[in-house]
């Protein structure tokens, strides 16, 4: 007797030709961490995506031009060096979720960027966009209002602040049109906490606050592939999380 079908199959099955998913070849780069782990685990609830080739450090790459549509690097600074290198190599997209990153390695991205479309995504939750929108769009309502950024993360995080801070650092910037003081963005290590960040507006007799929590890794491994499929179908060039997100709720 055979088994009885997958219900998510059948349901890709049902779908008109047209609106089928496209189809996502991945290099995972740095699979044997955290996010890489969880990414490994996501991509089977995602139609289409598939990974042609999972790398951690020195593994060979195993993969020839051709082969593959994106390459997802949650690795390190070196490895996102290398990532950058790879997709160079492939001629397929670049989707860097590692923070931290050193001038040199940003460098390498924006070199691969001349080749193919690369993007650096310090945080890849959709919830995470919406917050910068709806900071950006306070900033600018809310002037000579006291701005605060607090972020918590695990105690195994090495860099401080996060990258998510640092961009809504700039939406408090795009939104008010003035830099954002550094010394009022505060980062505390502790614990097994995923991810949390708060901006707060503090006028006279009043305080507006505009948070987000993370609590559970696999939004950020979903939003990376979500991102990945995306990217893999612009142009060469340095490519931005809010251009993803514009496309998003177009």
């Amino acid at each position: 007797m055979n088994a009885a079908p997958n219900a998510h199959a059948e349901k890709s099955r049902d779908l008109p030709k047209h609106d089928m998913p496209k189809q996502l070849r991945i290099v995972l780069h740095g699979a044997n961490g955290r996010m890489g782990q969880r990414i490994c685990a996501c991509i089977p609830s995602e139609p289409g995506c598939h990974a042609v080739r999972s790398l951690d450090r020195d593994d060979e790459l195993g993969v020839r031009a051709g082969e593959a549509d994106v390459v997802i690097d949650f690795s390190s600074d070196d490895g996102a060096m290398r990532a950058a290198a790879i997709a160079g190599e492939l001629g397929c997209a670049l989707l860097v979720g590692t923070t931290g990153l050193s001038q040199a390695s940003l460098d390498a991205v924006s070199r691969a960027a001349e080749r193919v479309p690369a993007m650096v995504a310090p945080n890849t939750s959709l919830g995470v966009a919406v917050t910068r929108r709806l900071v950006a769009e306070a900033a600018r309502l809310l002037p000579g209002f006291d701005v605060d950024i607090v972020e918590t993360h695990h105690s195994r995080k090495l860099d401080a602040p996060s990258g998510t801070a640092r961009s809504l650092a700039e939406a408090v910037a795009r939104g008010s049109g003035k830099p954002m003081d550094s010394g009022r963005i505060h980062s505390i290590r502790a614990g097994d906490v995923i991810g949390d960040h708060a901006v707060s507006f503090c006028g006279q007799g009043e305080r507006v606050t505009v948070s987000h929590s993370a609590t559970s890794r696999d939004l950020f491994a979903l939003g990376a592939l979500r991102m990945a499929r995306w990217l893999s179908g612009q142009r060469p060039g340095l490519r931005t999380t809010d251009e993803w997100f514009a496309d998003f709720v177009r």
